[in-house]
C-alpha cells in the first residue's frame, strides 16, 4: 500500500485525500430520526444507488448542479458528521463503513448494495489505478492485494458479512447490484417502498412519473451528470474550493476543483455498468460454482460459512 496516497486511520485504510478530522467524525456519527444511509463495500453500485435514491426523493427532480448535489447527498466518510448534519434537505448519506462501526440505529434506515465479488474487483482495479497507475502492474496483482484486505476500507467478505448479517432488520433493505442492474424498474420500486410507502405509491400511481425517473436513473444518464472523478470533489491537496451560497459558515462546503490532473486514467472512475474487455473480463456471476471458483482459484480459502452466504446471496436463495 502506497503510504503517500493512503492513511490507517482508527485501523481503516482510507484514501489520504480524506481529512482526518472529518474522518474521524464520520466514525463518531450518531444517526438521527429519519437519516437515509446507502452503505456499500467500495464499487459495489454507490453512486448509481445514491443516483437512484435522489430522484426517487425528489420526484424525479434532483439538483441539477453536482455540487448542491453533495450537500444533498453527502459522502460521510470523506465530508465529516457536519456534513450530514447540515445537507440539503433529507437526502441519503453515503458511507462505506461496516456494521460494527457505522452501528445501525433503529431511527434510520439503510440500503446496503453488495455486487459480486469477482465484478467489484474488477472494477476496484481500474478505479486505484485512477489513483496509483503504476501501483498494480496488472489484474492478478491487485487480486493478490484485494483478497488479502489490503486495500481501502479492508477485507470485501468481513464487510458483506457485517451487513449480510442484518438483512432481516425491518430498516434495512439488502440489495444487489446484480438485481439492480437486471431488473431496474423492479428494484426502483422496491427502494422507493423502503423509503417510505408514498414513494412508491407514487411511482406506481403514476406511470409518467415512474418512467421519468428510471430514464433519470439509466447508467449512462447518472454518468453524465457525475462527470467528475471522486477525486476532483474530495482531494485537499492543490485545489480551490466553490462556496455554495446560503449555507451555514461553519459547514466546511463541498466542491473541490483539482488545478492539475490526477492521473491519466480518469475513466476508472466511472465504469459501473460497463463490462470490462480482454484480460480483465469476469466471468458471468449467475453461476455459483464459477462466483465460488473464482474466489477459491485465488488461493483464499474461505469459511464454509462464507460460501454459503455468497450462493444464497447470487443465486437468489433466501
Amino acid at each position: 500500500m502506497n503510504n503517500q496516497l493512503y492513511q490507517y486511520i482508527e485501523g481503516f485504510c482510507i484514501p489520504r485525500a480524506f481529512h482526518e478530522k472529518n474522518f474521524r467524525s464520520a466514525i463518531g456519527y450518531k444517526a438521527r430520526e429519519g437519516d437515509i444511509f446507502i452503505v456499500t463495500y467500495p464499487k459495489c453500485g454507490t453512486t448509481w444507488t445514491q443516483y437512484i435514491v435522489c430522484n426517487i426523493l425528489t420526484r424525479g427532480n434532483p439538483p441539477s448542479e453536482i455540487a448542491e448535489y453533495d450537500l444533498m447527498t453527502p459522502f460521510l466518510d470523506a465530508r465529516g458528521a457536519e456534513a450530514a448534519e447540515n445537507r440539503l434537505g433529507a437526502g441519503p448519506i453515503v458511507t462505506h463503513l461496516p456494521s460494527g462501526v457505522l452501528q445501525p440505529s433503529d431511527c434510520a434506515k439503510y440500503i446496503y448494495v453488495a455486487r459480486n465479488p469477482y465484478d467489484c474487483a474488477v472494477s476496484y482495479y481500474y478505479f486505484l489505478r485512477g489513483f496509483t497507475p503504476n501501483a498494480f502492474p496488472d489484474f492478478d496483482t491487485f487480486l493478490d492485494t484485494f483478497l488479502s484486505g489490503e486495500v481501502p476500507y479492508g477485507d470485501y467478505f468481513d464487510h458483506l458479512l457485517s451487513w449480510y448479517e442484518h438483512r432481516r432488520d425491518a430498516n434495512v433493505l439488502f440489495i444487489t447490484y446484480e438485481d439492480l442492474k437486471a431488473d431496474s424498474r423492479a428494484q426502483l420500486l422496491r427502494i422507493a417502498d423502503f423509503l417510505g410507502e408514498e414513494y412508491g405509491t407514487a411511482l406506481r400511481e403514476d406511470e409518467e412519473l415512474l418512467r421519468r425517473v428510471l430514464a433519470a436513473c439509466r447508467l449512462e444518464k447518472m454518468k453524465a451528470f457525475i462527470k467528475d472523478n471522486p477525486v476532483d470533489r474530495f482531494q485537499s491537496n492543490n485545489c480551490e474550493t466553490k462556496v455554495v451560497s446560503g449555507q451555514s459558515p461553519n459547514f466546511v462546503n463541498v466542491s473541490t476543483v483539482m488545478k492539475g490532473p490526477v492521473s491519466e486514467v480518469p475513466s476508472a472512475f466511472l465504469r459501473k455498468g460497463i463490462e470490462p474487455s480482454g484480460l480483465d473480463s469476469p466471468p458471468s456471476s449467475s453461476d455459483e460454482l464459477t462466483l465460488l471458483n473464482q474466489v477459491q482459484l485465488e488461493n483464499r480459502s474461505l469459511p464454509r460459512f462464507t460460501e454459503e452466504v455468497l450462493v444464497r446471496i447470487w443465486c437468489c436463495c433466501s
